[in-house]
């Protein structure tokens, strides 16, 4: 099983990722990103779905038009894992 987050994990976590919000209903980050148009939003999505599937841990994600929306966690952890701030990371260095 993969280990969630302690709460000094994920306050270290959450100061490495400033761009991401921490959403505690859920225990999950989220992060908005907006693009040009479609194309561009649809590239940088296809971009974190090969991401994803290499570290077989997917987003739960959604698009309209020019804007992308990603949530990250753990299901398996029921919270925020490891495999969320790499994650993030990841995403973070695709732009």
């Amino acid at each position: 099983m993969i280990a969630k987050l302690t709460d000094a994990e994920r306050a270290t976590a959450l100061a490495a990722l400033p761009a991401w919000t921490h959403e505690p209903q859920r225990d999950a980050i989220t992060r908005d990103f907006k693009f040009a148009d479609f194309s561009e939003a649809f590239g940088f999505m296809t971009r974190v779905s090969l991401l994803a599937h290499a570290a077989d841990h997917h987003p739960e994600w959604s698009n309209v038009y020019n804007r992308v929306t990603i949530l990250l966690t753990t299901h398996d952890a029921d919270g925020l894992s490891q495999r969320d701030v790499d994650m993030a990371t990841a995403i973070d260095a695709l732009l």
